[in-house]
């Protein structure tokens, strides 16, 4: 039985690996079919004796190989090369007994033996892959030497060769046929775990940008912390001063100077929250619905001559706990669309299956198509802006980090539509996570 026990492969190559290894199960019970149908054809066709017990043996060792191996990956047991190679040689060890038992080298079916080694130079490493050649050297080799002959009765020996070369001939068909399937397979199976590989050194490098994104912020955030506070006690001073308090033009401009300074500063709270690094902050416990109408209250005093018009058809509203990162993104997605039209934004929220679908939508001049087929990476932007284009960027990794996923479109009637669906289990507060169990 392979030897499944141990692999340094990745999850990608492993998945690959098992796909692989299932192609030779299925190989093996072609091959269990096409001996079991040859010797029929020679036992009955040509009345030619053969040791049925023993090659009986070798037919059900091969199928209690494939059962063995279908219960192990039952198991989720790791498949390594060194369990590949043991499969291929144990298919080899079973061809050449089978071949023993019926002429040997004479046989000429022995040139089934150049599927192994294709398949060994396709699936596994080159140390295996040249001693599985050694291997069937070997074998054909002693084939020549000691094997149990067959004599075909009542034929000649131009009516023997002809015989061998219809063999030889049956051989080289299957052999190709075989060889075109398998192959093919196997290569889909190699060119899936490469495009999966793909996918993960790129999110590796996305999730690295990230990463230094958020502690750039994060120092930034720090560095800003000092000079607001002093803005702020500067500005509650100048108000107290009775000169500037009674000024009538002044005093509204140093108080709308502080509100947007203490606003600068909540701000910074949340990019320290959002890392990590705020003191004192726990998980804030809302609904869907409230946090919906903080994001919509937030974006609407924010940007105050825009015409954000919002329509919740969530349903029955439930507890979650609030994401400072997944509202920042939002609202940057809401921002985005109130820069390409101003004039109208519609935000609408409703529920789908387990899922809160968030759709923005604007009435600007929409995506460029590059930016759409390039959607979620970073620098892409319609703005023209050096360095812009973050924002969805941003979007899509939250969005993937808590199992939801992001879309995007233009609208037929002009205007752009994203659409961020989130799995409500990604929201949901613990102890409800525990009783729903």
């Amino acid at each position: 039985m392979p030897a499944f026990v141990t692999s340094d492969l990745s999850p990608a190559s492993q998945s690959t690996a098992r796909k692989n290894i299932l192609q030779l199960v299925q190989l093996r019970w072609i091959a269990v079919v096409g001996q079991i149908l040859t010797i029929a054809v020679v036992e009955l066709g040509l009345g030619v004796d053969l040791p049925l017990a023993p090659m009986g043996v070798v037919l059900a060792a091969l199928v209690a190989l494939n059962l063995a191996t279908l219960l192990r990956l039952r198991t989720h047991a790791e498949v390594s090369n060194t369990g590949l190679f043991l499969a291929l040689a144990f298919d080899a060890a079973a061809l050449t007994a089978q071949l023993y038992f019926s002429g040997g080298a004479t046989n000429p079916f022995a040139f089934l033996y150049l599927l192994q080694v294709t398949l060994s130079a396709v699936l596994l490493e080159v140390w295996s892959t040249w001693a599985m050649v050694l291997i069937t050297t070997a074998c054909f080799a002693g084939l020549a030497v000691f094997n149990q002959p067959i004599a075909v009765p009542g034929e000649d020996a131009g009516s023997l060769f002809r015989l061998h070369v219809q063999g030889m001939l049956i051989c080289f068909v299957l052999d190709a046929a075989l060889l075109v399937v398998f192959v093919n397979r196997i290569g889909r199976n190699l060119r899936e775990r490469d495009a999966r590989l793909a996918d993960l050194r790129q999110r590796a490098a996305e999730e690295d940008h990230i990463v230094r994104m958020g502690l750039l912020a994060s120092g930034a955030a720090h560095e800003l912390g000092t000079p607001l506070a002093t803005l702020d006690v500067i500005l509650s001073d100048w108000r107290r001063m009775p000169r500037l308090a009674s000024d009538p033009e002044l005093a509204p401009e140093i108080e709308e100077m502080q509100a947007e300074v203490r606003r600068c500063k909540a701000i910074v709270t949340d990019i320290l929250r959002s890392a990590g690094e705020a003191r004192g902050e726990a998980p804030v416990i809302t609904t869907i619905n409230a946090f919906l109408d903080d994001i919509v209250q937030d974006r609407r005093s924010a940007r105050q001559g825009a015409n954000l018009v919002f329509q919740n058809r969530f349903g029955p509203d439930l507890p979650i706990v609030s994401d400072t990162a997944l509202k920042q993104v939002i609202c940057n997605v809401i921002d985005n669309a109130v820069d390409a039209s101003p004039r109208w934004v519609g935000f609408a929220a409703r529920r789908e299956d387990e899922s809160l679908v968030l759709e923005i939508a604007d009435r600007g001049t929409g995506f460029p198509p590059e930016m759409l087929a390039n959607l979620g990476k970073p620098y892409q932007s319609s703005k023209g802006r050096e360095g812009g284009g973050l924002g969805l960027f941003l979007v899509v990794n939250v969005l993937r980090k808590l199992g939801g996923r992001v879309s995007a479109r233009n609208l037929s009637e002009g205007g752009a539509l994203v659409s961020l669906t989130l799995p409500l289990a990604s929201l949901a507060i613990e102890e409800t996570r525990a009783n729903g169990r």
